[in-house]
């Protein structure tokens, strides 16, 4: 028995040490292709631009998992200062799931879909969609921010002490099952005016 403790403690051993000197990990799952970015850390903010379908879901450590064959199609993500950049401008959507321990905010522009998967429970989160951006996002927060503008839309879940909503039109948002102590939404103006060239 002590034999096979120490055999499986030694096998452990050995793959986290394979597994923290690589930087990103093709594993192929039920016909899907994944890259695991394993330099990736301390995500407090994700911008989505492009053509990108994101998932995020709450963990105890940050991983990103990007799906399909990441490497030769032309997309982006980097991370910077706690900021991780995703964008993808091709015709097909780059599908990406990101778990963070500390995830604060999330802004998204063009056709970005933005997904929650499970609950995210945070005591401050901030979302802010731009052009025809999407959100569908289950949320457990003391407070949030929600600002949509343009054509993006956001379907709310779940509850907040405070929500702050920002936004161009009624119906951009969808907050039916959404439920929230203190309530306060400011209607961003439609500057439809021409001025001088």
């Amino acid at each position: 028995m002590k034999t096979a403790i120490l055999t499986i403690f030694s096998a452990l051993v050995l793959v986290s040490g394979i597994a923290n000197s690589t930087y990103a990990a093709t594993a192929k799952n039920d016909n899907n292709t994944y890259t695991v970015l394993t330099d990736i850390s301390a995500i407090n903010k994700i911008e989505v631009h492009g053509n990108v379908e994101l998932y995020v879901s709450d963990a105890s450590s940050d991983q990103v998992k990007v799906y399909n064959k990441y490497y030769s199609e032309s997309a982006l993500v980097q991370s910077k200062n706690g900021v991780l950049r995703i964008t993808s401008y091709k015709a097909e959507k780059l599908v990406v799931w990101v778990s963070a321990n500390d995830l604060r905010s999330i802004s998204a522009y063009d056709n970005a879909e933005v997904k929650s998967f499970g609950k995210i429970s945070k005591i401050e989160f901030d979302v802010d969609l731009h052009d025809n951006a999407s959100a569908k996002l289950n949320l457990d927060a003391y407070s949030a921010n929600v600002t949509v503008k343009d054509n993006a839309k956001a379907d709310l879940n779940g509850s907040a002490t405070e929500l702050n909503l920002n936004r161009d039109l009624d119906s951009n948002v969808q907050s039916k099952n959404f439920t929230a102590v203190h309530y306060r939404e400011n209607k961003i103006a439609i500057n439809n005016d021409l001025t001088d060239l």
